[in-house]
């Protein structure tokens, strides 16, 4: 068997964590939850808040699709550039230091977005807020592993709900900056303000812990061959993030150019996406509880499938918002899934093996959308969708398929 989805008492996390928190009140421990939630939802704002403007700053740049694609293929490549480091900078610093660093940076670099008046420095200031987001991402989903071994529970999926409800915060955010007609620019600062502000009040409450190191003689080792477990988990969330970063920055394009949704309504087919996808965490954990992790999982592949070719055979308002929403559910639940088993791998420190997960998931998320653009350039924005509607396919089939490989 590769992977095991059920006995998660299999996956024990190897990160010693203070007896201060190991002892705490349950109060406490509540105020570590909202921490740590709170800097999932300043991620994922500051994300939203990019995501949001894109069209416009699309426009004012005059990028074709091809060009825009091409822009985006920044934000992988600092992603990529980072990635061999983050884990291990992770276990070295702690997960806490490393995410207050990293999400502050990243709140610069959304800044420094906003000042962009070419192609090239959009793309160096998409390198950079690729780098410091895929930082940001490993230390934070360490930090909910570890704070859901303090309440022995799963809330992995809750804390996503809270990335995800930050998306649909500033969608709300974005439309009424358009309303009040703000340039993305002035948008990013106020919004990387409000961030900056959730860091200085939450910080103090990161869960503390020490990862056990690697063996001297593996250390050495420039490369060492990733756990296969880890690897399948990877490519079902690269999957899973494919068709989220497709939502994230052309579904405002999607309404725009193909649905041709009037004014402020462009927002419309983004905002249903995120109401659906962080409802659809925040009820994850339960779902998962009664009918178990495969079993939905496999729902959720389907979900995306449907609504994306529901999206393209029916380029309407009222149906693409409603295929949308499907989208949201579908992608809801997997990510968190996914990140959760792999934080408690019983042979790799939880920074080192969400390193590996979300990396090989997030460059779905990243790479996703760029090649979108290229494939839009040539056939077309509704083809584009379809193909990456597939992907929900592949993620039931593999679901069901990996428990006897």
């Amino acid at each position: 068997m590769l992977i095991n989805f059920n006995p998660l008492a299999l996956f024990q996390t190897k990160g010693k964590i203070k007896k201060v928190f190991r002892e705490a009140k349950a109060s406490y421990l509540n105020r570590v939850r909202f921490a740590v939630g709170m800097f999932y939802f300043g991620m994922g704002l500051s994300f939203a808040t990019w995501a949001i403007r894109i069209p416009d700053i699309k426009t004012a740049l005059h990028l074709t699709e091809g060009d825009l694609g091409s822009i985006l293929f920044a934000l992988p490549v600092g992603q990529l550039a980072i990635m061999p480091f983050s884990g291990k900078m992770v276990t070295k610093f702690g997960s806490h230091r490393i995410l207050i660093f990293s999400l502050i940076m990243y709140v610069f670099c959304l800044i420094n977005l906003g000042l962009a008046t070419t192609a090239l420095q959009l793309s160096l200031g998409l390198f950079l807020f690729g780098l410091f987001g895929n930082l940001a991402n490993i230390a934070v989903n360490t930090q909910g592993v570890y704070t859901e071994v303090l309440f022995k529970k799963t809330i992995m999926s809750a804390f996503h709900g809270m990335w995800s409800f930050a998306g649909f915060t500033g969608a709300l955010v974005g439309l009424g900056m358009l309303t009040l007609n703000l340039n993305p620019l002035h948008h990013f600062i106020i919004v990387g303000i409000i961030v900056l502000l959730m860091v200085a009040f939450n910080f103090k409450f990161l869960v503390r812990a020490k990862e056990k190191a690697k063996p001297k003689e593996e250390r050495k080792k420039l490369f060492v061959k990733p756990d296969t477990a880890l690897l399948w988990l990877g490519v079902i969330g690269f999957c899973s993030m494919a068709s989220e970063g497709v939502m994230f920055d052309w579904s405002g394009v999607y309404f725009k150019d193909i649905v041709q949704a009037p004014g402020p309504l462009v927002v419309l087919g983004y905002t249903s996406f995120m109401i659906m996808m962080a409802g659809g965490r925040f009820l994850g954990d339960g779902l998962i509880n009664k009918f178990g992790r495969e079993r939905v999982m496999q729902i959720s592949g389907v979900m995306i499938s449907a609504g994306l070719f529901t999206a393209v055979f029916l380029p309407y308002i009222i149906p693409c918002t409603i295929a949308f929403m499907f989208v949201g559910l579908g992608v809801a639940t997997i990510v968190p899934t996914v990140y959760s088993i792999a934080g408690k791998n019983p042979t790799v420190p939880a920074g080192e093996a969400l390193t590996i997960v979300s990396s090989v998931s997030f460059l779905g998320f990243l790479m996703g959308p760029p090649v979108i653009g290229h494939i839009a350039q040539s056939f077309g924005l509704q083809f584009s969708f379809a193909f990456i509607g597939i992907f929900g396919v592949l993620i039931a089939f593999m679901v069901s398929k990996i428990r006897t490989t």
